[in-house]
């Protein structure tokens, strides 16, 4: 999904500049910094002990500080994201490719430098949870190769969110701060600047209706609770969640006014989730829990009108739907 904003003439060049910077400092920059230091913790649980029960912990750690910047999809993220969060797998690529490595233990497997190269179906957070989660994957033992090869994925994913960290820190935060300086060929303007972090907030929130809410429900006659994001771990409610949060965060950071339709529509989206009776949407094919998720869903669309309202009208930014737009 992408969504087309057309910006109008009413942004000022100090709101424009300011929303950025504090973007940057207050929520991009600390959550790719929290993800790396919780990345870099899960690969040290698992050099001590990489059996499930002991690495589940540190993996939902690292998941959870994923969702706060995952949505992201600009600069060193436009990319870099994929190997980090391959979803949705429509097609099955993450379980094939891992019982691949695992039945021919692959060297790449045992090598975190040169499983960089390996194909991002068997890297990152849902190759990962996989491994812990996945009833036909989890009951390794220590030193088997599929205990070395959850430490390389761990490692590996580390790395990626090192990676991720440097790469926005260094490289593509003074690309949006410098917007509109001479030398600045991404963004020319100011405005471009704050039009397309705007962009990942509206982007994320309808990643969230329509794929993390919207596979799963499916339809009301085929619901799909197995395309369900992270299902073995339990985590859909949990990532719906988080995400949304991690959108209106950033959508705050935006802005520097005060937005109670934006914080009224997030309070409500979390007492809709309160009454959804199974997190992992195992139960949707009951009519009772599946109206409570869609429920939820319409709540999450209705934060992003919120914020349409109080931050797009306010900055001049008028949103427009095109899926075929790459702005």
């Amino acid at each position: 999904m992408r969504l087309a904003l057309t910006l109008c003439t009413g942004l000022a060049a100090t709101s424009a500049a300011a929303g950025v910077e504090e973007a940057l400092t207050e929520h991009i920059l600390p959550g790719y910094a929290a993800f790396a230091e919780k990345t870099a913790e899960l690969s040290g649980e698992t050099s001590e002990d990489c059996t499930p029960e002991a690495v589940k912990p540190a993996f939902n750690a690292a998941f959870d500080a994923w969702t706060r910047v995952g949505d992201i999809r600009i600069g060193p993220s436009e990319t870099g994201a994929l190997s980090v969060a391959f979803w949705p797998d429509s097609r099955g690529f993450t379980p094939r490719t891992l019982n691949r490595f695992i039945s021919g233990e692959e060297a790449r497997g045992t090598d975190a430098e040169a499983f960089a190269e390996a194909s991002i179906a068997v890297r990152g957070l849902f190759a990962l949870e996989r491994m812990l989660y996945g009833e036909d994957l989890s009951d390794y033992a220590e030193g088997s190769y599929a205990c070395t090869l959850v430490r390389t994925i761990a490692a590996d994913l580390a790395g990626q969110a090192e990676a991720l960290e440097t790469g926005w820190r260094e490289e593509f935060a003074p690309v949006l701060r410098s917007a509109g300086a001479p030398d600045n060929a991404t963004y020319l303007t100011e405005e471009e600047a704050v039009r397309a972090i705007y962009t990942q907030v509206l982007t994320s929130l309808e990643f969230t209706a329509d794929q993390r809410l919207g596979r799963p429900l499916g339809t009301f006659d085929r619901p799909r609770p197995e395309r369900a994001e992270a299902r073995r771990s339990g985590r859909p409610l949990r990532n719906v969640l988080r995400d949304a949060q991690g959108a209106v965060d950033l959508a705050k950071a935006l802005a520097d006014w005060e937005l109670p339709e934006t914080e009224a529509a997030m309070s409500r989206l979390r007492e809709a989730a309160a009454q959804v009776s199974d997190p992992a949407f195992a139960d949707l094919d009951d009519p009772s829990a599946r109206l409570r998720v869609e429920i939820v869903q319409q709540h999450v669309r209705d934060v992003r009108r919120s914020i349409e309202e109080e931050i797009g009208v306010r900055l001049g930014l008028r949103p427009g739907f095109n899926s075929s737009d790459g702005d």
